[in-house]
């Protein structure tokens, strides 16, 4: 690897850990307004949709020596990126949970409210 490939490399690790910091401080600027993280991961998604169809689908490998590169570096570096979207299923399954622990907590605080009459 020459210098200037390792100089870039290193600009680069700086740009993804820059992109890291603010996405994380958008996170954390947003907790608890579920509306916010949701437009968060939105926007998230669309950007990396942006760049799976446009710069990445333009540099894939045009001969086998690069092809098994870029292969052997997604073996090697954890697979292929991907952002699931939260089934409805599961959205619904704990709106639900949430919903049963609400009704809970307002029995227990009737309960001691009934209580407190007799």
């Amino acid at each position: 690897m020459s210098n200037k490939s390792i100089t870039e490399s290193g600009q680069f690790a700086d740009k993804l850990q820059k992109i890291t910091t603010v996405v994380h401080d958008a996170t954390k600027s947003c907790q608890g307004n579920t509306t916010a993280l949701l437009q968060l991961l939105r926007q998230l998604e669309q950007l990396h949709r942006e760049i799976r169809d446009g710069t990445f689908q333009e540099s894939l490998p045009n001969n086998r020596q690069q092809l098994y590169a870029l292969l052997k570096d997604i073996e090697s570096e954890g697979g292929w990126p991907y952002i699931e979207r939260m089934r409805l299923q599961a959205f619904l399954r704990n709106l639900l949970e949430a919903e049963i622990e609400e009704n809970k907590q307002d029995d227990s605080i009737d309960d001691l409210l009934s209580g407190d009459r007799s």
